[in-house]
């Protein structure tokens, strides 16, 4: 079954949306309209690769749903987009869950085609897809680099594809990749995450050289350095977040990233940055 939401209108201007994946049990997530009606087009940004609740992906929802947009949360894993979008109902504005693997062309499609039949605009789209898995070189099968381009670049792909097409009809939109250490430079045991990356970069600078005086922005962020999130910080039974500890305050803080994407959001085109950099002071480079 594709995907889909079907939205109806509650008093109060609360709305139950009842999300269906892929055969999965139907959910349900309650969100509150601030100030629109049906009837009024909702600006909202579209953040695609969130998992757990203490993450980039995650932030930036929470960062964008505080500025007003709407935020659509979507990831592989449906508990976890669940309690983000829950939490950002709670705490700062309103979120839609939508279960996601964006290696597929066609649930990407269902995405995008869903929120515009809510008559609602798309202003902004963040990629955050792809996990830096060590590996081995000579030992690394051919399905392994496989896997990894799929996720790091293929995904920033069919992304692109989707979103790009409804930015051009609005003559609007800004799309942010988000980068890493590997966009720059390959490390020992990550041959394979650098080839998504470093080709991630190359494909996202190109894009926003076709696309500048078309009224879309697209930028690609370089996260440079050892997050401060779930994802180091349960690593390997909290070794992870040992080795953290041990770099004092040098880890980069969630919120703080999702504050620069919100300011690339905010650029006007008289002065749009195309690649940022974030790494703590710690860090080399």
């Amino acid at each position: 079954m594709k995907s889909f939401v079907q939205v109806r209108s509650l008093v109060r201007k609360s709305w139950i949306v009842h999300l269906w994946q892929n055969g999965i049990k139907n959910k349900q997530v309650e969100t509150t309209m601030a100030s629109a009606t049906p009837d009024k087009i909702r600006d909202c940004a579209v953040v695609i690769g969130v998992g757990a609740s203490q993450g980039i992906g995650a932030a930036v929802c929470h960062r964008f749903a505080k500025e007003g947009l709407k935020v659509y949360v979507a990831g592989r894993t449906f508990q976890k987009i669940e309690a983000v979008a829950a939490e950002i109902h709670a705490n700062v504005g309103e979120a839609v869950a939508f279960r996601l693997d964006a290696e597929d062309i066609n649930q990407v499609q269902a995405l995008f085609d869903t929120i515009i039949s809510q008559n609602e605009r798309i202003t902004a789209v963040i990629h955050n897809v792809g996990g830096n898995i060590p590996s081995i070189f000579l030992r690394s099968p051919l399905s392994f680099f496989t896997q990894m381009w799929q996720s790091t670049f293929l995904s920033a792909y069919l992304v692109a594809q989707s979103c790009l097409k409804i930015f051009k009809e609005q003559n609007h939109g800004t799309l942010i990749f988000t980068g890493a250490s590997a966009s720059l430079r390959g490390k020992p045991f990550f041959a394979a995450f650098t080839m998504g990356k470093s080709a991630l970069r190359t494909y996202a600078l190109n894009l926003a050289q076709i696309y500048k005086t078309q009224g879309i922005h697209i930028a690609h962020v370089i996260i440079d350095g050892m997050v401060d999130g779930d994802r180091i910080n349960k690593a390997l039974f909290g070794l992870g977040r040992f080795i953290r500890l041990t770099r004092g305050t040098g880890g980069l803080n969630i919120n703080a990233i999702a504050d620069n994407y919100w300011m690339l959001y905010q650029q006007s085109p008289e002065l749009w940055t195309h690649e940022l950099d974030l790494r703590p002071y710690q860090e080399k480079f």
